[in-house]
């Protein structure tokens, strides 16, 4: 979903507003803008990455 958002050109407040956390203590609550700043490196990160089959 944040992916999605991001592809609208929303700003990370913009994209934290509008998801939810749906475990742990927070549940129900919103991610902070940094957390969702976090996810988003680490799926280009592991996007980038080039993997071997062999």
């Amino acid at each position: 979903m944040a992916l999605h958002l991001r592809a609208q050109d929303l700003s990370l407040r913009d994209i934290a507003a509008r998801l939810d956390i749906t475990k742990g203590k927070k549940k129900g609550r919103h991610p902070s803008p940094a957390t969702v700043l976090r996810m988003l490196r680490e799926h280009d990160g592991a996007a980038a990455v080039p993997t071997t089959m062999g």
